[in-house]
């Protein structure tokens, strides 16, 4: 993208940032980047962002640039957003073929693709948020102790939404930014989950007699369903346009790690298939493994790990992701992450601080952080462990995840 419509778009963040109406902004937006290819806008954010301008002041574009598919109404701007997009990442990415341009439009229509997934739980939120919408105008006529105890209820179900947005940013934005280096949605969208999230949390733990109770709640649906919107019409055409079907079938394996949302788990044949054979082949062969205290198996070091009552990841001195057991997990971990570095794991607001930590243990300056927490209303211990080899160089670190509910009873007694 031209040098000045960078500048532009810089513009566009300080007017925003000194009050300026998101309307006014949104109309200049239009005028200049009308002709504009929208993948390039969103290539354009990347660039703000890896010249220093924070995720934060660049989340501010988010709604600005959703205007360039807004028409009179919400169906026109969905058909609108559908053609636009779909054109746009087609003639940026021109070495996807026909083939494969078409194969993309018909993803989100298989049973049991995560996109298709992905949209059945974006169709189970819209009908929770429609209930909700109706259920507030009831109370503002009758604000009845039994209708605000439906309200409560119903938001149980919108919380729901943690779990949709824990496995795109698990799932989908790490993929993008590391594999295809689109960091725009990974390092603006995440947050956006984010906050949707901790609000809904917020207004749950709120009592519902507050007189800002119904407006906080208003506000958080509304910027649901733009989340909605920008998935259904952005992120997802865009994801069609880049990962292959391998690529897919390992996002579906991973999918099946998380809790449903509102929509259970679909098979997907065509990837079970697939992910079958891959397994046949990679357990064709075993050779024993010696180290200085024994040797096991491939197989019995890979039962041995995964019977550890402990979440165990692994990266390297390079801050790749090498190695994380099997099984049900507090902290979600991704087969797609292997071989990723750890950064683009994060969200924005968390990777810093990984940063930090992993640069310590590199320099010597601390070899292990421990943090307690609450998960899911279990007590944690979470370790963060500098690796080092016989010379006390630093060759990676490990993370350990337990559960201390056991051991807090026992110690209660």
């Amino acid at each position: 993208m031209e040098e000045k419509n960078i500048e532009l778009l810089k513009d566009y963040i300080k007017r925003l940032s000194n009050g300026e109406s998101l309307e006014s902004v949104r109309a200049d937006f239009v005028d200049n980047f009308s002709d504009v290819e929208a993948f390039n806008i969103m290539q354009a954010e990347q660039q703000l962002m890896k010249e220093g301008v924070p995720f934060t002041e660049v989340q501010k574009l988010c709604d600005v640039h959703s205007a360039l598919f807004h028409g009179k109404t919400r169906e026109e701007k969905i058909a609108n957003a559908e053609k636009e997009v779909e054109a746009s990442a087609a003639r940026v990415t021109s070495n996807i073929t026909i083939e494969k341009r078409e194969a993309a439009k018909k993803q989100a229509e298989i049973v049991g693709h995560p996109l298709h997934l992905f949209t059945k739980e974006n169709e189970a939120l819209t009908e929770e948020i429609n209930k909700t919408k109706s259920l507030i105008e009831d109370i503002k006529i009758d604000p009845s102790d039994d209708n605000n105890r439906k309200i409560i209820e119903i938001i149980d179900n919108l919380r729901k939404v943690a779990i949709h947005y824990a496995k795109k940013g698990d799932l989908l934005y790490p993929h993008m930014k590391a594999k295809y280096d689109i960091s725009g949605p990974s390092d603006v969208m995440w947050s956006v989950d984010d906050e949707i999230r901790d609000e809904l949390k917020f207004i749950a733990d709120s009592d519902f007699r507050n007189a800002e109770y119904l407006g906080r709640l208003e506000h958080a649906i509304t910027r649901m369903e733009e989340m909605i919107y920008k998935e259904q019409n952005i992120l997802f055409p865009i994801c069609t346009k880049f990962f292959t079907d391998e690529e897919w079938y390992k996002i579906y394996q991973d999918s099946k790690d998380y809790a449903p949302c509102l929509v259970d788990f679909i098979k997907w044949p065509e990837a079970e298939t697939a992910l079958s054979k891959e397994n046949a082949t990679s357990n064709a062969t075993e050779d024993i493994i010696y180290l200085p205290g024994g040797h096991f198996t491939p197989a019995q070091l890979r039962a041995m790990l995964n019977t550890l009552p402990v979440e165990i990841s692994f990266i390297d001195e390079n801050d790749i992701n090498c190695f994380f057991n099997e099984g049900p997990k507090l902290f979600k971990r991704a087969g797609m992450a292997i071989g990723r570095d750890v950064y683009s794991c994060h969200p924005p607001k968390i990777e810093m601080m990984v940063r930090s930590i992993i640069g310590d243990f590199k320099s010597g300056a601390r070899d292990k952080v421990s943090v307690w927490m609450e998960k899911e209303g279990i007590p944690v211990l979470v370790e963060y462990i500098a690796v080092r080899d016989d010379n006390g160089q630093y060759i990676g670190t490990m993370e350990c995840v337990q559960k201390m509910d056991e051991a807090k009873k026992h110690f209660e007694k």
